[in-house]
């Protein structure tokens, strides 16, 4: 997708900023939550989610800690991370 960086920037800033929705391409999109309370948007195949705090993962601990980590997925592919602010592509290891 075109643009993705600067797109997961702004959802990430709605989503941390904790705003109900966000306008992307003049359409508003309400975030969503799962039953953790873990939020997240689909926006055309891809699912832009935050990093859910009570996992016992390396990221659950820092979303503990306060660091903000919003992940990028289409399908099962994690494409890309926000942490803290600074947007990561996700290469695939060979």
């Amino acid at each position: 997708m075109e643009n993705l960086e600067s797109l997961s920037l702004e959802i990430y800033n709605a989503m941390f900023g904790n705003k109900k929705k966000v306008e992307l391409e003049n359409i508003e999109y309400s975030f969503q939550k799962f039953s953790s309370g873990v939020k997240y948007i689909d926006y055309f195949g891809y699912r832009f989610i935050e990093q859910n705090r009570n996992k016992k993962s390396e990221w659950g601990k820092k979303a503990r800690e306060g660091h903000k980590i919003m992940w990028v997925i289409k399908g099962r592919r994690y494409i890309s991370q926000i942490f803290d602010g600074e947007y990561k592509e996700l290469k695939k290891k060979n």
